[in-house]
């Protein structure tokens, strides 16, 4: 268990509508909410970047530029905090992504461990959009090992499902990677695994027995016994306006400083106290 619990802000996602929600679009929207989730303790920033027409900022973008533009912002806003650089895009091209990540070079990226029916249903039993793969093949997490090996920058194992836990495992055993384990438990996806506390220990007895964990939380007010339970394993801790809008006690939130402040509470409660930027590099060993 870590005695310090490191705090990651996922500032604005990839789906959520600026029109309909407010999260931050431009480099200085996403510099500001950067400063509020930094400021409440939150030491790491898992950013995606999103187009700058009028009209555009539902949609993501992959241009080198912006993405460059964005992380310097944040960097400005916020002296010493980590990177996290988004990966995650739908088939076979991922040169956007690898040219992202040449250019900014951030100390962790995402790398997606496997495939995924990404899949929900509504209240009238139809589907909530059309049924589509999170395709995350061998060959193409192979491709974005060799680039963050390149620009030294940490993987964070994304894992939708159990399977995918024990596939990273397989990664490190063939010799495809063999740095420093990062898992991140995607939880609360409808087609992937539950938000449900009592899966923790399944999947900490999966992982490997060196690596550092967190948990991505995807839900409402129902999230948050999930992250409590979290903090209480060891684990570090992950929200933001990617992932849920509300508190625990049904509250919506405008920021992501409130979501980071809740997370700092659940540590708190745990007995944790919350690693600064500093601590959080030699926790993770970034090379940068």
């Amino acid at each position: 268990m870590s005695d310090k619990a490191v705090i990651t802000c996922a500032l604005t996602g990839v789906l959520t509508d600026p029109v309909q929600h407010s999260v931050p679009v431009t480099p200085a929207e996403m510099a500001r909410e950067a400063k509020a989730a930094f400021d409440a303790g939150a030491a790491i920033m898992h950013v995606h970047f999103r187009q700058q027409a009028p009209g555009k900022g539902h949609l993501p973008s992959w241009d080198p530029e912006l993405a460059a533009a964005v992380m310097q912002a944040i960097r400005d806003a916020c002296p010493g905090v980590i990177l996290n650089e988004t990966t995650g895009t739908l088939g076979p091209d991922i040169s956007g992504p690898l040219a992202c990540l040449r250019a900014v070079k951030p100390e962790i990226a995402a790398c997606n461990a496997g495939s995924l029916n990404y899949l929900k249903v509504k209240a009238d039993n139809t589907w909530a959009w059309p049924p589509m793969l999170f395709d995350n093949a061998v060959e193409k997490v192979q491709d974005y090992l060799d680039v963050m090996k390149q620009v030294e920058t940490i993987p964070e194992f994304e894992c939708f499902d159990v399977g995918i836990v024990r596939c990273v495992g397989m990664y490190r055993q063939i010799g495809m990677y063999s740095g420093p384990l990062e898992y991140n438990f995607v939880m609360g996806v409808a087609s992937g695994m539950p938000a449900d506390p009592e899966l923790l220990p399944i999947l900490l007895k999966l992982k490997a027995p060196d690596a550092h964990w967190q948990v991505t939380a995807i839900g409402r007010a129902e999230i948050w016994p999930l992250h409590q339970r979290c903090a209480d394993l060891g684990g570090h801790l992950r929200s933001g306006l990617e992932d849920t809008f509300y508190l625990g006690d049904g509250t919506k939130v405008t920021s992501n400083g409130q979501l980071v402040e809740a997370l700092a509470a659940c540590a708190r409660k745990a007995g944790r106290e919350i690693a600064t930027p500093a601590e959080a590099r030699k926790i993770f060993g970034t090379k940068h």
